[in-house]
């Protein structure tokens, strides 16, 4: 009586087992099981790729306004500007009749602001204004002509602030007047202008949207901390969309395309918790069944189950659809509230919703995996993943050495080595083939021993990666593809599990092949059945 209830459990958990190994098109052929994970997948591929689509398209509006201001910015309050950056900074003086200008151009600028600005702007509020802050070391003195220097390195920092209501009246001329204007270039390091303004995006009517209302803090800095000769100004501006207080717009079609928007919202949100509940549910199912091989292997065989055996029951392309749906859950959420502008966290919704929809389609793979063809894809890539990632590690630290390296030498003498993360992305250029003769043709010719070592550096950098570490990355892909190529001719290396699944004849619930009308459950080919167990 034990046997045979051992052999009653053996055939009702090899019936199991290989029910839940089977791709959606043979689960339905063997029980009728609709695949509702797989319509669910498909549904909500479209939902999510066209939700991303929309806002997209209102995230390229709030960009391009922001870049149109900043330039608008630029053009309003820095004197001379040409339209075209210099380098990391706008534009650069060289007199000082020229910094005097400057600063006196941003100051009458802000003053006549609504007069001659073409955009939606205007002052923060009213206790709001100009603020110039300079920093200058104490003071000393210093001789060129006699090379005698005595200055006190501490620095100290003065400010002033000008309110625009006030700037017509008296009181601004006797500041603009003041000492604090009396610049002393030798001890100056920088003198900073910080003003805010605000304005309202109306191009959003046009797309059917709400508008957004801004709040821009421009930032102008005159930067002479090389003493140089040479001052460079930079400008920044930092965009913070909030809220409109009090909006009244006339008209339904924005509301009802909003609300439009928001329904769809929804729907997805509602797609997505279900698949999300779906996968959780397999999970959960799958371990549950992994325990009770686990068991029962124990019980017969008096052995534990091999960890690789183990990890076939964890579906990780199940994990992969729910850590999408989470974000696109909670992304969803976010752009409903930007929908209602009630938030305006542009920034975290998009990265949510672009990863989830970068992974949603990720997760196609998984379906194309049940056909031999595309099936070789997925097994190369996890065949020779852990090979690829102990081969970077170990180039890695070659690849870190010539960063180093390149700094420290190179970085005076080249524009593309003056920081570490521009050498990084330089030599990774390189690798990749690519601005190979602007690299070599860019470094300065001052010092012979410099642009020798240059020339040993680079050509050396480039055989070493180009002719043989990528050469060898390649080769541990290709070894990985023709060892699955060969296993997939003359079989794949049996594990414990697929031992215990050889005999068919046990499993008898498979149904006569009948003609359904799903796309899906078109019959697969015998021989793709006895390639391997995929998750």
């Amino acid at each position: 009586m034990a046997q045979s209830d051992l052999d009653l459990k053996e055939t009702a958990l090899k019936e199991d087992l290989k029910f839940y190994f089977m791709n959606p098109c043979e689960k339905y052929r063997a029980r009728r099981q609709i695949p509702w994970k797989l319509a669910l997948q498909i549904l909500k591929i479209l939902m999510v790729t066209t939700q991303l689509i929309f806002f997209g398209l209102s995230n390229q509006l709030v960009v391009s306004f922001k870049e149109e201001n900043t330039i608008a910015f630029k053009h309003l309050f820095l004197k001379g500007y040409s339209g075209v950056d210099e380098d990391d900074y706008s534009c650069s003086i060289y007199t000082q009749q020229d910094a005097y200008d400057s600063i006196f151009y941003v100051i009458n600028q802000y003053k006549q602001l609504k007069n001659i600005s073409l955009g939606t702007l205007g002052y923060e509020h009213e206790g709001s204004g100009l603020k110039i802050c300079k920093q200058q070391y104490k003071k000393g003195t210093m001789l060129p002509s006699n090379g005698t220097l005595n200055i006190d390195v501490s620095t100290e920092t003065e400010c002033i602030f000008f309110k625009p209501q006030e700037l017509a009246g008296k009181k601004a001329e006797l500041k603009l007047n003041s000492s604090f204007f009396n610049l002393e270039f030798y001890r100056l390091i920088q003198i900073e202008i910080s003003f805010k303004l605000k304005g309202i995006a109306l191009q959003t009517i046009h797309a059917r949207e709400l508008p957004d209302c801004y709040a821009f803090q421009n930032t102008i800095t005159f930067n002479n901390r090389a003493h140089s000769g040479k001052i460079k100004i930079y400008f920044d501006s930092d965009t913070d969309i909030q809220e409109c207080k009090d909006w009244h717009i006339f008209g339904s079609v924005l509301q009802k395309n909003t609300q439009y928007i928001l329904v769809f919202d929804g729907f997805v949100i509602l797609s997505c918790f279900a698949s999300l509940i779906l996968c959780t549910r397999s999970i959960v199912l799958a371990l549950r069944l992994q325990k009770r091989f686990v068991n029962f292997f124990l019980e017969k065989y008096k052995r534990h189950v091999c960890h690789a055996d183990r990890l076939e029951f964890i579906n990780g392309w199940y994990v992969l659809v729910i850590i999408s749906d989470v974000m696109t859950i909670i992304g969803s959420i976010l752009k409903m509230e930007i929908k209602a502008k009630t938030l305006t966290s542009y920034d975290v919704c998009s990265i949510l919703l672009g990863t989830s929809t970068l992974l949603v389609w990720v997760g196609v793979i998984r379906y194309l995996g049940y056909f031999q063809t595309y099936n070789v894809l997925i097994l190369t890539m996890q065949a020779s993943l852990p090979k690829v990632l102990r081969f970077c590690c170990c180039a890695g630290m070659i690849y870190l050495g010539y960063t180093f390296c390149g700094w420290i030498v190179l970085g005076p003498y080249h524009e593309k080595f003056e920081d570490l993360n521009t050498v990084a992305e330089c030599l990774f250029s390189l690798v990749n083939g690519d601005d190979m003769f602007a690299t070599f043709a860019q470094i300065q010719q001052k010092s012979m021993l410099v642009w020798v070592f240059s020339r040993l550096y680079l050509y050396s950098f480039i055989s070493l990666f180009i002719y043989m570490i990528l050469s060898l990355f390649i080769a541990l892909i290709t070894d990985s593809y023709d060892t699955i190529k060969k296993y997939q001719q003359s079989g794949f290396p049996v594990t414990d599990l697929h031992e215990f699944l050889k005999d068919r004849g046990s499993v008898g619930y498979r149904k006569e092949r009948t003609s359904v009308p799903f796309i899906c459950c078109c019959r697969r080919q015998q021989s793709d059945d006895n390639l391997i167990l995929i998750n």
